[in-house]
């Protein structure tokens, strides 16, 4: 039996050999495999000390492979590698038991790096978790920025245990659909409760959290179960914990410390199985460095830590934030607004977006109704936007600055401009052009895009 370093899964023949090269440059040996039945040819007689998988293959798909990659007990590492930029799948696959995850084209600089740890890792597990079914209902999150890659990751680390998690943002940026991402890819089998530690008063946010019997306080005519009881194996998230006052934090670390309690006005000791899941969109560390959060609650809860970008911080996912929003405007309002003109898309993508998703989302729906096209238009977007003429990438009047240009640079650029308002879908770009798919691509390979 003979042994390679890397073994490389991959149908793309010039990025293989590209790969491979660059590897046998980095002191290392490999072996190409284009299918997935060339892979298990190979291993059946041959062994790897690491594997780049690509998802897509003629013969099969990537996750099926990698199970079965992790199911022969050889514990090599795994590093998926594709070209589709899918959130779920980069989960299901760090979950299933992926070392790790990049995208194409591949930044070599990265690539020897995980390449590098995932040598060094002892990757030993007692079991390999199976992917998720078809039907998993996991709540979408978009974007393939490196930045929600990240996050990604750390909620299919967060996946693969019970510990306690801190999601730190902005007010807007998602949190709650991270948390509820982590719930329903995880273990726990019970409900996802959340409550908001900013909206409640302190008096009341202690029954809604523990509970009260009956006759604990005025008011209390009858007894009532907290947030910790109704979470039981399954996960109770608070959000705006930094809101949350001393006393309360007190209370909070005893349950995280001995995962009991009692109800207001009870001194029966119950106990909980609840996963905690934080958010806040404060500096929990500048809090906890000014007096204003308890260190120990702190740590207690930061044991995974996932911070989200802000929307000006991953402008790159914008398109299909937008578009992803838009379909769920469609579904809400009963509307069939196919997308944004490109003179709409300038103008949002202009705006600071101080409230983030949300803001966006708010803006979207409200320009949804009024729309009576079948593209929302900047007279139908928020009037408290910047009400200045937006423009599209290419500026077509003349000045005495600049050139005037042909005909066949005019296509291309308004051509390129709707390809990447579409998210760069084919189909619909070739739908708002009216064109032929055919057409289009003879373009695109033209222009080299």
């Amino acid at each position: 039996m003979s042994t390679c370093d890397i073994l490389i899964i991959d149908d793309d023949e010039s990025l293989s050999e590209m790969l491979s090269l660059h590897i046998d440059d980095i002191g290392l040996t490999t072996h190409i495999a284009h299918t997935g039945a060339e892979a298990k040819k190979f291993l059946d007689t041959n062994a790897c000390k690491l594997v780049l998988l690509d998802q897509h293959l003629p013969d099969t798909n990537g996750l099926k492979l990698l199970q079965w990659l992790l199911e022969d007990n050889n514990q090599r590492p795994v590093v998926m590698v594709t070209g589709f930029h899918d959130m779920k799948l980069v989960i299901t696959a760090m979950k299933t038991g992926a070392f790790d995850y990049v995208h194409k084209p591949i930044d070599l600089q990265k690539l020897d790096t995980i390449i590098h740890h995932a040598l060094k890792a002892d990757t030993k597990k007692a079991t390999v978790n199976t992917a998720p079914s078809q039907e998993d209902t996991t709540p979408e999150i978009t974007g393939s920025s490196a930045e929600m890659i990240e996050v990604c990751k750390k909620i299919a680390i967060a996946t693969q245990n019970t510990a306690n998690v801190l999601i730190q943002g902005a007010s807007g940026t998602g949190k709650e659909l991270v948390a509820k991402a982590i719930h329903s890819h995880g273990e726990h089998k019970g409900p996802f409760v959340a409550v908001n530690c900013a909206s409640i008063v302190d008096t009341l946010l202690e029954s809604e959290l523990f509970g009260h019997e009956k006759g604990a306080f005025t008011g209390a005519d009858q007894a009532k179960q907290g947030r910790f009881e109704i979470a039981e194996n399954g996960t109770l998230f608070l959000d705006e914990i930094g809101e949350m006052s001393p006393h309360l934090q007190a209370k909070l670390l005893r349950v995280l410390q001995e995962q009991t309690f009692e109800r207001v006005g009870s001194n029966k000791t119950l106990t909980t199985n609840a996963r905690i899941i934080a958010a806040t969109h404060r500096d929990l560390r500048k809090m906890v460095a000014a007096g204003k959060f308890r260190e120990d609650l702190f740590y207690r809860l930061d044991v995974i830590d996932i911070y989200i970008p802000t929307l000006k911080e991953r402008m790159s996912d914008f398109t299909a934030i937008v578009s992803n929003l838009l379909m769920r405007i469609n579904h809400s309002l009963g509307k069939t607004i196919k997308g944004i003109t490109l003179d709409g898309m300038t103008q949002l993508k202009a705006q600071p977006w101080t409230g983030n998703i949300r803001e966006l989302e708010n803006v979207l729906t409200r320009a949804a109704a009024h729309a009576q096209q079948a593209y929302i238009d900047v007279e139908d977007i928020n009037p408290n936007l910047p009400t200045a003429a937006a423009t599209t990438d290419l500026d077509l009047a003349p000045t005495a600055s600049t050139q005037l240009i042909s005909l066949e640079e005019v296509e291309k650029a308004h051509i390129l401009n709707v390809l990447e308002a579409t998210g760069n879908h084919k189909g619909k770009t070739c739908d708002i052009l009216n064109i032929s798919r055919p057409a289009l691509d003879r373009k695109l390979k033209k222009w080299q895009a």
